[in-house]
């Protein structure tokens, strides 16, 4: 009887640890695609205001808002629960530094979230000037993170 207890225990625990790594595993792939979707959303909405000011699309001032606007509030989403520790994949464009670095890296993240608000402020005034100075930084901090972090 009680080498029966031990071994259902054993049997036990051993489902409960594969469980729990399976889980683990799955929490990984899915914060990697939070991450990747947060990106995408953002890349999107540069791309197509990219296009207006390039005159690769006509200038729209409130669509162009509306993508300001669109960007600002996915930048300000939790995207540090995308990179929980030991979320480096071969597939993710993440490099290691991520989490060497984690302060320089969300230090570029702060600095990207006031470009964006300062592009989502002046894409609102339809100020032309502004709103092209604002793009451009903002595209600045983009890169200066990506340099940094992206493979």
């Amino acid at each position: 009887m009680m080498k029966n207890r031990l071994v259902l225990m054993g049997v036990s625990a051993t489902l409960l640890l594969g469980s729990a790594t399976a889980y683990a595993e799955d929490s990984v792939e899915q914060a990697i695609n939070y991450r990747s979707a947060l990106m995408e959303v953002m890349v999107w909405n540069m791309k197509q205001m990219g296009a207006m000011l390039k005159g690769k699309k006509p200038f729209e001032q409130a669509t162009f808002a509306r993508r300001a606007r669109d960007l600002n509030a996915t930048s300000h989403l939790d995207i540090l629960a995308g990179f929980p520790e030991d979320s480096v994949d071969d597939d993710s464009d993440a490099r290691d530094e991520i989490w060497l670095d984690w302060e320089n890296f969300t230090t570029k993240l702060d600095n990207m979230r006031n470009k964006s608000e300062a592009l989502a402020r002046a894409a609102a005034s339809g100020e032309t000037e502004a709103v092209r100075s604002s793009f451009s930084e903002l595209g600045k901090a983009c890169k200066s993170c990506h340099k940094a972090f992206r493979k």
